[in-house]
């Protein structure tokens, strides 16, 4: 598939790179162009490995020259297809994951740098080694690596706390489309020198310029934690509590995680080791962890809430885990919650926010959507109802026919919803190429018009992504 693009470029790229950073064989290539779930392929003639940022630059500034597109790709772990290239065959895969050393870390001073190929597990092992928290944590934290969570803004189970990726980021490296480094790579919590350049690449799916560098904020680690596994019976009563627990505990409380009982039995069922953790099944599920950095006390502060939820008839059934090794099973049960319910049938996955008020509203529009358009289907959410974000999936019968057909209808009526009740299309998952239809048709004109703006500025020749997001 070579021939799709200029010899000069090919041989630029062998030069620049090393014979070993270009991959030319289509059957390694096909691992590059394949999505996370394994249902959007692409095509591409060439995979681009370059091991640092001049690397990256070289590659860069050979495609602006040769008017070759560039699809960035760091652990492949996005949802919408935004790190795979289109069927052209003339988009060229470049792969972050050479980029993949910790430059530098700071723990007094609470900072570390990584490059964009470092996977978030690694971040995260590299804080804990300076006694620090990188609290960003996702079910994929052992394969994704930090530059695709920035440039995706990735959030996960602490935004309750700690915010989505871009509250995480004190500055950038950045390759820009004519191949030039921006060097925003800086550690200062207080810099207010004009325009917050670094904020214009984080979830921009490396549509605006490739990230290559991070410096990243650590936190305190907490000393004692407390989670909570609760049965409740609506999602009036989660959000009564999530009130509750923040008078209760304030900053301290870190995930509130809302969980549809036909999450809980998917995860029983289908989940290796996993078992009941509550004796009553229940129509709702919500786990729930608390932490401190003071070495203990927390606990007697946890149990007596405890008992005064369940004294005021808002817990049905409900637990505090009494060890690590019960804490652990609670949350790979929530984080593998997607995995579980792959094994129920097919699913139109949803990834959606609303004010945190309007979720049981969300909820139950859904429900009267789902038995409306397709009564065989079943909606079935979890996510982080802490911050209004529900990942609203809809399993459909095995034999469903016509899956897309399906699937879109269902998409496009709960997207309405979430429109109707002042949310928004994407939470976390960020655009890619599956839902920039639905950004073009939903978001307002003038949004739209500043985001082909700042395309045109710094990508003017239209190389990086092309196709995702505008």
């Amino acid at each position: 598939m070579t021939e799709r693009l200029p010899q000069a470029f090919v041989t630029g790229c062998v030069q620049a790179l090393g014979r070993d950073a270009v991959i030319e064989d289509p059957v390694a290539i096909r691992t590059y162009t394949i999505d996370f779930w394994r249902q959007v392929e692409g095509r591409s003639p060439l995979v681009l490995r370059p091991a640092s940022t001049e690397g990256v630059a070289a590659a860069v500034r050979l495609a602006a020259a040769h008017g070759v597109p560039i699809v960035p790709q760091a652990g492949n772990t996005g949802l919408l297809a935004g790190a795979v290239p289109d069927r052209s065959g003339r988009q060229v895969v470049l792969s972050l994951a050479r980029l993949d050393r910790i430059r530098a870390i700071d723990g007094p001073g609470e900072c570390l740098v990584a490059e964009a190929g470092v996977t978030l597990a690694d971040v995260q092992a590299a804080a804990a080694g300076a006694d620090r928290l990188f609290p960003l944590s996702l079910g994929s934290e052992g394969t994704c690596q930090i530059g695709g969570n920035l440039s995706t803004n990735a959030g996960g189970i602490n935004v309750l706390r700690y915010g989505m990726a871009r509250e995480l980021v004190l500055g950038l490296e950045v390759v820009l489309a004519d191949g030039r480094v921006w060097n925003g790579l800086r550690t200062l919590r207080k810099d207010n020198t004009g325009y917050d350049l670094k904020q214009l690449f984080i979830g921009a799916e490396g549509s605006l310029g490739i990230i290559t560098a991070a410096a990243l904020r650590l936190f305190s680690r907490p000393r004692e934690s407390q989670t909570l596994f609760l049965g409740v019976d609506s999602p009036e009563t989660a959000v009564a509590l999530l009130a509750r627990a923040k008078d209760r505990f304030a900053e301290l409380v870190t995930s509130f995680e809302l969980l549809h009982g036909g999450c809980i039995e998917a995860a029983i069922a289908h989940l290796p080791g996993m078992r009941r953790v509550l004796e009553t099944r229940v129509p709702w599920y919500l786990l729930v962890e608390i932490a401190w950095s003071l070495p203990e006390g927390l606990g007697a502060q946890v149990d007596a809430f405890l008992e005064e939820i369940f004294e005021a008839g808002q817990v049905l059934d409900g637990t505090r885990a009494e060890s690590e090794a019960q804490r652990a099973l609670l949350w790979r049960m929530r984080e593998s919650m997607s995995e579980a319910m792959k094994e129920e049938g097919p699913i139109a996955r949803n990834d959606v926010s609303v004010p945190i008020a309007r979720i049981p509203e969300l909820i139950a529009r859904g429900l009267a959507i789902v038995a409306g358009l397709e009564p065989g289907a079943r909606l079935m959410p979890f996510g982080h109802v802490g911050d209004g974000n529900l990942h609203f999936n809809i399993v459909l019968p095995r034999n469903v026919s016509d899956f897309p057909r399906v699937r879109d209808r269902l998409q496009h009526a709960i997207l309405d919803a979430v429109q109707d009740l002042g949310g928004s299309i994407s939470a976390e998952h960020g655009i890619g190429r599956l839902k920039r239809e639905q950004l073009r048709t939903r978001k307002p004109a003038l949004d739209i018009e500043l985001m082909a703006k700042l395309k045109q500025v710094l990508d003017p020749s239209g190389i990086l992504n092309p196709g995702v997001i505008v």
